[in-house]
């Protein structure tokens, strides 16, 4: 008994970030929400923009932040529909429709540079990460802030714009399910062409017989991938620790 109730309070322990709450972020442009979670360690950490789905900031993406704070990331949830979310697909869809993405994106521009603000945060070492419409919404911040560093798009709608593609300066990881209708593996292969055409590094993978949200074990119409879903994880933060957590390390003189 003693050992089963110590191994449930180790799972508890190693199940929760260091430091996790929702906040509210005071920017000159008015007030954000969202959820962070703190890693555990003193000092300055990289830092991630988390952007969630179309069904608002809920507990899955919360999940999402605090694994990728106990991989040792301050991870920001940004709350896009403002204390909205949706638990079906039409209150989604009116969600989603009542987002303008001009409003969106710079909603992310402000939470990145709140990030940017805090003594905790290394600066240089700020990236993106998205789910479905929170891909879209991700490669798009790269695309408006030269300071992202590396950017994670699952199944977001690809930017076709030559002159947006050009200022993203971010290394672009991108997980994209094979039978997905939206982005379609035709299109994700012409967005990866045209990232390399105009010189950006860009490692997209087309996961076969996965359809949209295959990453979500929440999938509502049961379309959760446990392997490509474990595969994608596994290369996300492969990615993020070459391109934010190793490269950022500061270094030290003898």
């Amino acid at each position: 008994m003693l050992r089963a109730a110590m191994t449930l309070l180790l799972t508890a322990a190693l199940a929760a970030p260091a430091t996790a709450g929702m906040i509210s972020m005071k920017t000159d442009k008015g007030s954000l929400q969202g959820y962070l979670a703190l890693p555990e360690g003193k000092g300055t950490h990289p830092a991630l923009v988390v952007v969630h789905e179309w069904w608002g900031l809920n507990d899955w993406v919360k999940e999402q932040a605090d694994s990728l704070a106990r991989h040792g990331y301050i991870a920001l949830a940004v709350d896009l529909y403002k204390g909205r979310v949706a638990h079906d697909r039409d209150t989604a869809h009116q969600l989603f429709s009542g987002l303008a993405e001009d409003e969106g994106i710079a909603m992310l521009v402000r939470a990145t540079d709140f990030l940017r603000s805090r003594d905790d945060v290394r600066a240089q070492a700020i990236g993106v990460i998205g789910w479905c419409m929170g891909g879209k919404f991700s490669i798009r911040l790269a695309a408006a802030d030269p300071g992202i560093r590396a950017c994670v798009m699952y199944y977001g709608a690809p930017i076709t714009d030559p002159k947006t593609i050009d200022g993203i300066q971010a290394t672009i990881l991108g997980n994209f399910g094979g039978d997905d209708k939206g982005p379609t593996p035709e299109q994700v292969r012409e967005f990866e062409k045209a990232l390399k055409k105009a010189g950006k590094k860009a490692d997209f993978k087309i996961y076969d017989g996965a359809g949209h949200a295959f990453a979500n074990v929440n999938n509502p119409w049961g379309g959760y991938r446990e392997e490509a879903a474990k595969d994608a994880w596994a290369r996300t933060l492969a990615f993020l620790d070459a391109e934010l957590a190793k490269a950022s390390v500061p270094k030290t003189g003898k």
